[in-house]
């Protein structure tokens, strides 16, 4: 069986740490009652607090579930650090962290479900309400983390936004960053990229090229580029 996880314990300390590194669930989680009955007596297999470290850019949704169910469970103390990036599933995970610690360099991404649907309109309908629901879901977890409100949560996901250490602090996402004690900084820096933000932007840009009619680029240059931009809004 293939895992995404890995656990490693140090004798002296005692401390047990997990480690998430990469696509959750590379192989069926959810179909394959073995996956997280394998977790879960892993998790259980020791007590006392953990360390889980994170690098992934996320995955199956259910499989983050049933992690962040089991680690909320868990009677010890779970500090999870990030190194890497914690997106999409993966962020949902991190939110069960009794603390939560980014170092500088790393990423933090939310964003709305996806899925994949075929079929007829009513088809379509079913997995828009699924989509929904879904999203309801990860709300509550981003909810009793961060106290953000939940339509303020709700639009970060609608943007795709993505979180330096400082941001996400701000927003509540993390509770610190991991420092180096050898080297201590004072700069501060903080910033929150949304994708929907910059191509809105760009295409109020476009638009208003195309109405001035200015020669700097064709016309059917900019009106390729503002379809393929359309494409691209959610």
């Amino acid at each position: 069986m293939k895992k995404f996880w890995n656990w490693t314990k140090d004798e002296e300390s005692g401390v047990r740490t997990l480690y998430l590194d990469g696509t959750i669930a590379e192989e069926s989680w959810f179909d394959d009652d073995v996956t997280p009955k394998a977790f879960k007596e892993e998790l259980t297999s020791g007590e006392g607090n953990i360390v889980i470290w994170i690098n992934s850019p996320g995955g199956d949704c259910v499989a983050a579930s049933q992690i962040y169910a089991m680690l909320m469970d868990y009677k010890g103390d779970v500090t999870v650090k990030i190194d890497g990036i914690a997106a999409s599933a993966a962020s949902v995970i991190a939110m069960a962290g009794t603390k939560v610690l980014m170092a500088p360099t790393a990423l933090m991404m939310i964003h709305n479900p996806l899925t994949v649907a075929i079929g007829d309109s009513e088809e379509m309908q079913k997995a828009i309400a699924m989509l929904s629901e879904v999203k309801e879901s990860i709300i509550n977890a981003y909810e009793i983390k961060t106290g953000q409100s939940r339509a303020k949560l709700s639009h970060l996901m609608d943007a795709e936004t993505w979180m330096n250490a400082n941001k996400a602090i701000e927003y509540g996402f993390a509770d610190g960053i991991l420092e180096d004690k050898k080297s201590p900084s004072d700069v501060v820096v903080s910033f929150a990229f949304s994708r929907r933000a910059v191509t809105n932007s760009l295409m109020s840009k476009l638009t208003a090229k195309r109405k001035a009619n200015k020669p700097a680029a064709p016309e059917r240059s900019v009106n390729e580029l503002m379809e393929r931009l359309n494409l691209m809004k959610y």
